[in-house]
């Protein structure tokens, strides 16, 4: 099984000093994207005006500039324990034992801007760099990210893919080809307006998405395509149904 997570906009600061190692990270064939994205964001970071307008930046985060022209340098985190907000602040991955982290490592990617995905153990710094940005002299993310991720994700052969990105973030990194129909599934996080009816959420989203992977990680389930995910599911007293074609809903 394989969990593919989005990033988080917020970060923590700070990490050890051991500065980030492309070839250290998940998907190492991905370097040459890396380096051209990275390469991007430390040159824009010589502007500092410029930087801002791109990122779009308010006068209060500027800071963060600094952390893109140090991205090379700078200290580094375990990704999951990096990002914060909703979604990780549920996940809550530092106060996860030592197996469930591990687990982690091995069933869970976050995609990243920079970086594409990432294990949830690599080390990486702080950045700022969203999905949708354009860098100067550089395609658009998406075309950067693309073709490459969605074959390095094809090479890992999992027998089931959830996909809990946003849409985009799920744009850098399309899911490949799917080896049987219930290999890959995109879960949305929903609530019952009765008579069959749904809507999605938005907060409770991150927050429910959170919740589900610190689940996983605690059980550590052998979960080999789609059905088995609901079951599994069913057991651990969440609501996940067929939605509409390739995906779940997880109705809180």
């Amino acid at each position: 099984m394989l969990i593919l997570l989005p990033p988080s906009e917020t970060k923590r600061p700070g990490g050890r000093a051991r500065p980030l190692d492309l070839d250290a990270l998940a998907l190492p064939q991905l370097r040459p994207q890396r380096d051209a994205v990275i390469d991007a964001l430390v040159a824009l970071s010589g502007d500092e005006e410029t930087a801002a307008r791109v990122l779009k930046l308010s006068a209060r985060q500027r800071g963060e500039i600094g952390d893109n022209a140090a991205i090379r340098e700078a200290p580094t985190l375990p990704a999951v324990d990096r990002y914060t907000g909703v979604l990780y602040d549920a996940l809550d991955a530092s106060s996860l034992g030592a197996p469930a982290r591990r687990w982690l490592g091995a069933h869970v990617l976050i995609q990243s801007a920079p970086l594409g995905p990432v294990g949830a153990l690599d080390p990486i710094p702080a950045y700022r760099l969203a999905a949708g940005t354009s860098l100067p002299g550089l395609p658009p993310l998406r075309r950067v990210w693309a073709k490459a991720t969605t074959t390095a994700l094809g090479e890992q052969s999992p027998s089931f893919v959830l996909d809990l990105r946003s849409e985009a973030y799920a744009a850098l990194g399309p899911l490949p080809q799917a080896s049987a129909p219930d290999a890959t599934a995109y879960l949305r996080v929903v609530t019952d307006t009765g008579g069959g009816a749904v809507r999605a959420l938005n907060h409770f989203n991150k927050h429910a998405k959170g919740e589900l992977v610190r689940q996983l990680a605690d059980q550590r389930p052998r979960i080999a395509n789609a059905a088995a995910f609901c079951a599994w599911a069913e057991g651990a007293g969440l609501a996940v149904r067929p939605g509409a074609p390739g995906e779940l809903d997880l109705v809180v």
